[in-house]
């Protein structure tokens, strides 16, 4: 994360300064995440968030003074645990009786992936049921489930590696 972050800032002084605040919050960003959401997986999408939001509003972390920059790394945490508890509340899952559309061809292989789409964290779970179920695009997910498209790209990518995971587990 810190190097993607590092990417995004012109100057020498700003990436310093970055790496700094990086390295005196990493643990503070994500263990006040963890304390409002309780789930780690939810946490570190909420402390990725945070230093998203942090580099959007750099001039300003930049204007603080280093005593305050603690208070505000902090509330910025906060805000992104409370984004995430937002949406995860606003986010309606399929029923659990729902009937996936049917497929003519190896029934039996789709049925075992939808078996392992439901056993998902739900987090994962809903954004892979509108991604590969549904077949809708990354922006029209993050515009029904009222998140980011990135954080939607970040999902799906994490869930089709839980998914790769639980069919290696299988094939072995």
């Amino acid at each position: 994360m810190l190097a993607i972050c590092l990417a995004m800032l012109e100057t020498e002084q700003d990436q310093r300064r970055f790496t700094k605040l990086y390295k005196a919050y990493e643990k503070k960003v994500y263990l006040t995440a963890l304390r409002f959401l309780g789930n780690p997986t939810q946490a570190e999408d909420a402390a990725q968030q945070t230093w998203v939001q942090l580099l959007r509003s750099w001039e300003r972390v930049c204007a603080l003074s280093w005593s305050q920059t603690g208070g505000y790394v902090a509330t910025v945490a906060k805000n992104a645990a409370l984004d995430v508890l937002r949406v995860e509340r606003q986010a309606e899952s399929f029923p659990e009786n729902w009937d996936p559309p049917a497929q003519e061809e190896h029934q039996e292989e789709y049925a075992y992936l939808i078996s392992l789409i439901r056993a998902l964290p739900e987090n994962y779970r809903r954004i892979l049921e509108l991604k590969c179920v549904q077949e809708l695009s990354n922006r029209e997910i993050a515009r029904r489930l009222k998140i980011k498209e990135s954080t939607v790209a970040s999902r799906v990518m994490r869930g089709r590696a839980m998914l790769r995971e639980c069919l290696e587990r299988r094939d072995t």
